[in-house]
Protein backbone atom coordinates (compact mmCIF):
# COMPACT_ATOMS: atom_id res chain seq x y z
CA UNK A 1 0.00 0.00 0.00
CA UNK A 2 1.28 3.48 -0.72
CA UNK A 3 0.74 6.51 1.37
CA UNK A 4 -2.94 7.59 0.49
CA UNK A 5 -3.64 3.27 1.17
CA UNK A 6 -4.33 2.26 -2.41
CA UNK A 7 -2.25 -0.50 -4.06
CA UNK A 8 0.97 0.97 -5.65
CA UNK A 9 -0.35 0.88 -9.45
CA UNK A 10 3.21 -0.51 -10.95
CA UNK A 11 4.36 -4.37 -9.58
CA UNK A 12 7.02 -5.84 -10.11
CA UNK A 13 7.35 -9.98 -9.85
CA UNK A 14 11.25 -11.72 -9.27
CA UNK A 15 10.86 -15.41 -10.24
CA UNK A 16 13.89 -17.34 -9.68
CA UNK A 17 15.93 -19.65 -7.32
CA UNK A 18 18.95 -17.54 -5.41
CA UNK A 19 20.71 -20.95 -4.82
CA UNK A 20 20.96 -22.19 -9.06
CA UNK A 21 23.66 -19.82 -9.37
CA UNK A 22 22.48 -17.63 -12.21
CA UNK A 23 19.03 -18.44 -11.77
CA UNK A 24 18.82 -16.20 -8.70
CA UNK A 25 19.03 -12.82 -11.64
CA UNK A 26 15.28 -12.08 -10.82
CA UNK A 27 15.18 -12.19 -7.06
CA UNK A 28 18.83 -10.36 -7.42
CA UNK A 29 17.41 -7.90 -9.14
CA UNK A 30 14.10 -7.38 -6.52
CA UNK A 31 16.55 -7.21 -3.72
CA UNK A 32 18.62 -4.32 -5.47
CA UNK A 33 14.81 -2.18 -6.39
CA UNK A 34 13.92 -2.42 -2.30
CA UNK A 35 16.83 -0.62 -1.86
CA UNK A 36 15.96 2.19 -4.01
CA UNK A 37 12.09 2.76 -3.06
CA UNK A 38 11.09 3.35 -6.60
CA UNK A 39 7.45 5.63 -6.08
CA UNK A 40 4.48 3.77 -7.24
CA UNK A 41 5.81 0.58 -7.12
CA UNK A 42 5.41 -2.94 -5.17
CA UNK A 43 8.05 -5.89 -5.12
CA UNK A 44 7.66 -9.28 -4.93
CA UNK A 45 9.81 -12.27 -5.11
CA UNK A 46 9.53 -16.22 -5.48
CA UNK A 47 11.07 -19.32 -6.75
CA UNK A 48 8.10 -19.60 -9.33
CA UNK A 49 4.49 -18.12 -10.31
CA UNK A 50 1.69 -19.71 -9.11
CA UNK A 51 -2.27 -19.08 -10.00
CA UNK A 52 -2.33 -16.73 -6.80
CA UNK A 53 -0.27 -14.32 -8.36
CA UNK A 54 -3.72 -13.31 -10.60
CA UNK A 55 -4.66 -11.88 -7.42
CA UNK A 56 -1.89 -9.81 -7.26
CA UNK A 57 -2.48 -8.21 -10.86
CA UNK A 58 -6.00 -6.76 -9.14
CA UNK A 59 -5.63 -2.77 -9.35
CA UNK A 60 -2.07 -2.65 -11.41
CA UNK A 61 -1.81 0.23 -13.92
CA UNK A 62 1.34 -2.17 -14.99
CA UNK A 63 3.50 -5.75 -14.50
CA UNK A 64 6.78 -6.90 -15.05
CA UNK A 65 7.51 -10.62 -15.13
CA UNK A 66 11.49 -10.65 -14.35
CA UNK A 67 13.68 -14.19 -14.74
CA UNK A 68 16.33 -15.52 -15.87
CA UNK A 69 16.78 -17.07 -19.56
CA UNK A 70 19.19 -18.85 -21.15
CA UNK A 71 17.61 -17.64 -24.30
CA UNK A 72 17.50 -14.57 -24.32
CA UNK A 73 19.96 -11.72 -26.08
CA UNK A 74 22.50 -10.58 -24.02
CA UNK A 75 22.04 -8.43 -21.36
CA UNK A 76 18.34 -8.90 -21.58
CA UNK A 77 14.85 -8.78 -23.29
CA UNK A 78 11.90 -6.80 -22.38
CA UNK A 79 8.79 -7.90 -24.22
CA UNK A 80 5.27 -7.60 -23.80
CA UNK A 81 3.57 -10.80 -22.39
CA UNK A 82 0.44 -12.44 -23.48
CA UNK A 83 -2.56 -14.04 -21.90
CA UNK A 84 -2.10 -17.77 -22.87
CA UNK A 85 -3.21 -21.33 -21.77
CA UNK A 86 0.06 -22.95 -22.53
CA UNK A 87 0.99 -25.78 -21.05
CA UNK A 88 2.47 -24.37 -17.57
CA UNK A 89 -1.65 -23.44 -17.59
CA UNK A 90 -2.66 -26.99 -15.45
CA UNK A 91 1.20 -27.37 -13.55
CA UNK A 92 2.15 -25.81 -9.90
CA UNK A 93 4.58 -23.65 -11.76
CA UNK A 94 3.21 -21.37 -13.90
CA UNK A 95 4.55 -18.71 -17.19
CA UNK A 96 3.63 -15.07 -16.66
CA UNK A 97 1.27 -15.40 -20.26
CA UNK A 98 -0.33 -18.41 -17.95
CA UNK A 99 -0.47 -16.29 -15.06
CA UNK A 100 -2.39 -13.86 -17.11
CA UNK A 101 -4.71 -16.04 -18.42
CA UNK A 102 -5.96 -16.71 -14.91
CA UNK A 103 -6.40 -13.22 -14.57
CA UNK A 104 -8.53 -12.85 -17.33
CA UNK A 105 -10.38 -16.04 -16.70
CA UNK A 106 -11.13 -14.62 -13.34
CA UNK A 107 -11.34 -10.55 -13.65
CA UNK A 108 -11.23 -10.05 -17.55
CA UNK A 109 -9.03 -7.73 -19.21
CA UNK A 110 -5.62 -8.35 -17.78
CA UNK A 111 -3.15 -5.00 -16.65
CA UNK A 112 -0.40 -4.02 -19.61
CA UNK A 113 2.28 -6.54 -18.64
CA UNK A 114 6.13 -7.45 -19.62
CA UNK A 115 8.91 -10.03 -19.47
CA UNK A 116 12.04 -8.56 -18.24
CA UNK A 117 14.24 -11.70 -19.17
CA UNK A 118 17.89 -11.55 -18.10
CA UNK A 119 20.38 -13.60 -19.82
CA UNK A 120 21.87 -16.32 -17.75
CA UNK A 121 25.06 -18.66 -18.16
CA UNK A 122 25.10 -21.30 -15.24
CA UNK A 123 21.90 -22.29 -13.71
CA UNK A 124 23.45 -25.45 -11.37
CA UNK A 125 22.87 -26.16 -7.77
CA UNK A 126 25.18 -24.39 -5.55
CA UNK A 127 26.47 -22.37 -8.83
CA UNK A 128 27.69 -18.91 -7.64
CA UNK A 129 26.51 -15.77 -10.37
CA UNK A 130 28.40 -15.87 -13.16
CA UNK A 131 30.53 -12.82 -14.38
CA UNK A 132 28.25 -12.34 -17.60
CA UNK A 133 25.19 -12.67 -15.32
CA UNK A 134 26.35 -10.01 -13.11
CA UNK A 135 26.98 -7.83 -16.20
CA UNK A 136 23.78 -8.10 -17.46
CA UNK A 137 22.05 -7.78 -13.89
CA UNK A 138 23.49 -4.04 -13.97
CA UNK A 139 22.20 -4.04 -17.25
CA UNK A 140 19.22 -4.80 -16.68
CA UNK A 141 18.72 -2.93 -13.32
CA UNK A 142 19.98 0.61 -15.14
CA UNK A 143 16.96 -0.53 -17.49
CA UNK A 144 14.35 -0.77 -15.43
CA UNK A 145 15.38 1.81 -12.54
CA UNK A 146 14.78 4.66 -15.46
CA UNK A 147 11.98 2.74 -16.54
CA UNK A 148 9.72 3.06 -12.92
CA UNK A 149 11.60 6.05 -11.77
CA UNK A 150 8.70 8.12 -12.09
CA UNK A 151 4.96 7.58 -11.81
CA UNK A 152 3.98 8.33 -15.50
CA UNK A 153 2.71 5.18 -17.59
Amino acid sequence: MNEVGTMPARLIIGIGNPSRGDDALGPLLIERLEALQLPDVELLTDFQLQVEYALDLQGRRQVVFVDASLEARAPFTFTPAVAVADASYSSHELSPGAVLHTYETLFGEPPPAFVLAIRGEAFELGDDLSAAASANLEAALAFITQRFSDTSP
